[in-house]
C-alpha cells in the first residue's frame, strides 16, 4: 500500500500553465465526462502518456525482445477495454484522452442509462448505489474492464434497486421519450 508519509501525485500537471486553448479542451472534457477537478484529467492523461511511452520504447528493440513485452502491454489494454483484441503498438500511439475518460464508470453508468446526467452518475457511485458484479464500487473514476459493463447494476441494499422507485421510472420514461425521438428523425 506504501508509506502514508510519503504520498506521490499520480498525474503531471501541464507545463504551461496559461495556455487558452488548453483550457477551453480541459473545460470541454470536464463537462463532457464530469469530472470533479482538472487533476482527474491530467491523472488519465499521465497514464496514457505512460502507454504510450512504452511503446515507443518497445518500437526501439528487437524483435524477440519486444515480443513479450508488447503481448503484455497489449494485454493489460485490452483488459482495460482500451484497445481491441488484434491491436498493433501503431493503435497505442494513436490512444486519445478520451479513450480512457469512456472507460470510466461515471461514464459507462450514464452511457447504461443507470443514471440521467453524467454528474447524477457521479452521485451515485459515490453514495454506494452502484455496483460492479455485485461489489459496491465508491469510486467514479474506475476503469471497467472489459466483459464488466454488464455486470453494472444498482446495489442490493439500494433503494434504487426497487424497480418502482421515481428515479428508475423517470429514467425509463426518458428513455422511451429519447426512443420515439430516434424512430422519428429516421
Amino acid at each position: 500500500m506504501g508509506d502514508p508519509r510519503r504520498i506521490r501525485k499520480k498525474y503531471i500537471t501541464p507545463g504551461h500553465p496559461w495556455q487558452k486553448e488548453r483550457l477551453i479542451e480541459e473545460l470541454h472534457y470536464m463537462g463532457k465526462y464530469g469530472l470533479r477537478n482538472k487533476h482527474e484529467l491530467w491523472r488519465h492523461r499521465t497514464m496514457l502518456k505512460k502507454f504510450r511511452t512504452v511503446a515507443r520504447t518497445l518500437l526501439g528493440l528487437t524483435e524477440e525482445e519486444r515480443a513479450k513485452l508488447e503481448k503484455e502491454l497489449m494485454g493489460k489494454l485490452y483488459r482495460l477495454g482500451i484497445l481491441p483484441e488484434n491491436a498493433t503498438l501503431d493503435d497505442i500511439l494513436g490512444l486519445t484522452v478520451e479513450d480512457i475518460l469512456e472507460r470510466r464508470l461515471q461514464t459507462v453508468v450514464y452511457r447504461l442509462g443507470l443514471a440521467k446526467s453524467i454528474y447524477h452518475a457521479r452521485q451515485l457511485i459515490t453514495h454506494g448505489h452502484i455496483a460492479v458484479d455485485g461489489q459496491i464500487v465508491r469510486v467514479p473514476s474506475y476503469l471497467v474492464l472489459r466483459g464488466y459493463e454488464e455486470k453494472i447494476s444498482y446495489a442490493p441494499n439500494s433503494p434504487l434497486a426497487n424497480p418502482d422507485h421515481p428515479i428508475r421510472r423517470e429514467l425509463q420514461s426518458m428513455q422511451a421519450t429519447s426512443n420515439k425521438e430516434e424512430v422519428a428523425n429516421e
